[in-house]
């Protein structure tokens, strides 16, 4: 089973969502995006794991300190790892401290049972499109250069889940496994 741990994204940050990839779909039609269901904020991606391991995950996860709930703000776009050669274009956002420091205890608690802690620092983000071809995207700079960052919702982040990802030929199917509140 491929794994990872996530936060569920309101619907309606994911209707916001779903409004601007029409938008940028139009000058960028060759990109890969991502159906809006299956967005969600990525606390960790663990991979292909064993149902011995999906057990001890729970339970690792189930063992961390409670953390306050705590507001994010869906806000501004960009590119991975830039656009001169993007690979991803994401949604930004704006979260206080209290996000990292959830992605670093999700990080310690299974850092023990095998799962590689990130070499990359958290960067927060929502992933709304991928580029095979890792090449400038002019067209959607453009649009990006003449709008300002327009809000796109607010969410309250009091849970985060374990999910199984099925790839597909229509493209990935995402299931809930556990919920840790």
């Amino acid at each position: 089973m491929r794994e990872f741990i996530a936060i569920e994204l309101p619907e309606s940050v994911r209707e916001a969502l779903r409004r601007e990839q029409a938008r940028f779909r139009e000058v960028c039609p060759d990109a890969r995006w991502t159906r809006p269901e299956g967005i969600h904020l990525t606390l960790k991606f663990l991979g292909d794991t064993s149902s011995q391991q999906e057990t001890q995950v729970k339970d690792a996860l189930s063992r961390m300190a409670p953390f306050e709930k705590f507001t994010v703000r869906v806000q501004g776009f960009g590119f991975f790892p830039d656009a001169k050669r993007p690979r991803v274009f994401w949604a930004g956002l704006d979260a206080p401290p209290a996000l990292a420091q959830l992605a670093a205890q999700v990080e310690s608690a299974l850092a023990p049972l095998g799962f590689a802690p990130e070499n990359r620092p958290f960067k927060p983000h929502l992933t709304l499109a991928r580029f095979k071809v890792p090449r400038p995207q002019p067209k959607l700079e453009a649009l990006l250069a003449v709008q300002n960052q327009p809000l796109l919702g607010t969410f309250e982040v009091s849970e985060f889940f374990l999910w199984e990802s099925r790839l597909l030929p229509g493209g990935a199917e995402y299931h809930k496994v556990a919920s840790f509140p």
